[in-house]
C-alpha cells in the first residue's frame, strides 16, 4: 500500500484508536505525545448508541470497556441551603457506556504499543510537506520524515496550527470556561461494574459547581471574557477559581479549600472547532477533537474512535492513495460532525440569571429533555459505516 509511513501527533484516544487501525492494514505508525506517559484517571467519557459500539467491537476492545465502566450520575441541583431544585440523569450525561479518559486511553495503547512507535515527552515544532513526504521537526528528538501526518492532539491542536492556520482561525471560544479538580472517585477502584452515582450541584447566575460523581471530585463551569492563563500552571488555575467562586455559598467554600490539595485541576475553554474547509489538507488530516471538538458536547470521545475508524479505512480501501481516501473522509466525516452542532454545555449548564437557572431546572422533568434524550441517540447513529476489514486483507492484531 501507498503512503505506508505515518506520524500521528497525540496519545489520547484518537491517536490509538487511528494507530491501531492504520497498522492493521499493513501502515508503520509513529505516535508522538508531549505528555511523558500515558495521563491515568482524568474525567469519565462515554459512547452512546449502534455506531459507537460497531466500531468498539470491531476493534475488539468492548467488553474490557464495559469491564472498567463507571456508573452512570446523577446530578441533583440544589440551593444554597441544600434543597433539591431539579435532577439531570445520568443517562443524559453518560451515555450507555461511561469509562474513565485514561482507563480508555490506556485500553488503546495497550492494543497498539507492542506494533506501534510511541514517542511520550516530545512534540512536533514544524511541518514542511514534499512532493514525496511530510519533512518533521521536533522539540526533542531528531527531524524524521512519514508519507502521511495526522493531527489527533485535540481542540488545541498544533498540528492544525502549523498545516492550516493559527488557531483562532478554527476555534470559536463560546464564553464559558470548565475546570476538572481531583481525579474521579473511581480512578483508584478495582475493575469491574461500578454503581450508580450522584453528584450534587448548585448554580449561581453564570456558575455552576458540583461536587461527586463520576467526571472528577469537582466540576466547576463559569461565564467569562477570555481569560489570559498558562493551562501548563495549575497553580494559575487553581487560582482563577478560588476568585471566580470566592462569593459563591452553598458547599463551595469547602469545596474551595479542597481544591490545593487535589493532584489534578485543569481549567480550559468551552469553544467549538469550526474548519472553514475540510479537515485535511496535502498530506496532513485532522482526527477527533482537533478536526470537529466541542467541548463538553456529548459526541467527542464517539466522533474520535469513528473518525479513525472512517479515514484508516478509506486508505485502506484507495490502496494508500491519500488524496482519495481524504476527500471521502471529508464527505463522510462533514455529514456526521454537525451532530456537535452549536451546542454550548455552558450555557445550558450554567445560566447567566437566576431566571434562565428556573427554566433549566424545569426543563429537567419536561417532555422537552425527553426528546432531547432521544434526538441525542439519533444523531450519535447518522452515520452509515462501512464494513473496512471486508474490503482488505488487514492482520488481526486484538
Amino acid at each position: 500500500m501507498r503512503n505506508s509511513t505515518v506520524l500521528i501527533s497525540g496519545a489520547s484516544i484518537a491517536g490509538p484508536a487511528l494507530a491501531y487501525w492504520l497498522h492493521r492494514y499493513g501502515v508503520a505508525v509513529t505516535v508522538v505525545e508531549r505528555a511523558p506517559a500515558l495521563r491515568p484517571g482524568g474525567q469519565a467519557i462515554d459512547f452512546k448508541g449502534h455506531t459507537h459500539f460497531t466500531v468498539l467491537e470491531r476493534m475488539g476492545i468492548l467488553a474490557e470497556i464495559e469491564e472498567r465502566r463507571t456508573g452512570a450520575t446523577d446530578t441533583v441541583f440544589v440551593d444554597e441551603n441544600g434543597k433539591q431544585l431539579a435532577v439531570m440523569s445520568g443517562d443524559f450525561t453518560g451515555g450507555d457506556v461511561e469509562i474513565l479518559r485514561g482507563d480508555l486511553a490506556e485500553i488503546m495503547y495497550k492494543r497498539t504499543a507492542e506494533h506501534c512507535e510511541y514517542l511520550f515527552g516530545d512534540s512536533i515544532s514544524a511541518l514542511t510537506e514534499t512532493a514525496d513526504g511530510v519533512h518533521v521537526e521536533f522539540e526533542h528528538g531528531p527531524a524524521r520524515t512519514f508519507d502521511l501526518v495526522f493531527g489527533a492532539d485535540g481542540i488545541h491542536s498544533r498540528v492544525r496550527r502549523l498545516a492550516f492556520g493559527p488557531e483562532k482561525d478554527f476555534v470559536k471560544y463560546l464564553g464559558y470556561y470548565y475546570c476538572v479538580a481531583g481525579a474521579s472517585p473511581w480512578s483508584q477502584d478495582a475493575t469491574g461494574p461500578r454503581e450508580r452515582a450522584i453528584a450534587y450541584g448548585h448554580n449561581a447566575p453564570g456558575k455552576l459547581a458540583i461536587s461527586g460523581g463520576s467526571k472528577a471530585q469537582q466540576l466547576y463551569m463559569f461565564t467569562s471574557p477570555e481569560l489570559d492563563y498558562s493551562r501548563d500552571d495549575s497553580a494559575a488555575q487553581r487560582r482563577i477559581i478560588e476568585q471566580v467562586y470566592a462569593d459563591v455559598a452553598w458547599e463551595v467554600p469547602r469545596m474551595l479549600d479542597e481544591v490545593a490539595d487535589f493532584d489534578d485541576c485543569y481549567l480550559d475553554s468551552i469553544s467549538q472547532v469550526r474548519m472553514k474547509g475540510d479537515y485535511t489538507k496535502g498530506r496532513v488530516a485532522l482526527v477527533g477533537d482537533s478536526a470537529y471538538g466541542n467541548t463538553l458536547g456529548g459526541f467527542g470521545t464517539g466522533l474520535a474512535v469513528v473518525g479513525a475508524y472512517v479515514i484508516a479505512g478509506e486508505l485502506a480501501t484507495a490502496d494508500g492513495d491519500h488524496t482519495i481516501a481524504f476527500a471521502r473522509y471529508n464527505e463522510i466525516m462533514k455529514r456526521y460532525a454537525k451532530i456537535t452542532g452549536n451546542s454550548n454545555a455552558g450555557r445550558f449548564l450554567a445560566p447567566k440569571t437566576a431566571r434562565g437557572i428556573k427554566l433549566r431546572n424545569w426543563f429537567f422533568g419536561s417532555r422537552m429533555f425527553t426528546l432531547m434524550l432521544k434526538y441525542s441517540d439519533n444523531a450519535a447513529n447518522a452515520i452509515d459505516l462501512r464494513d473496512y476489514p471486508a474490503l482488505v486483507g488487514a492482520t488481526d492484531i486484538s
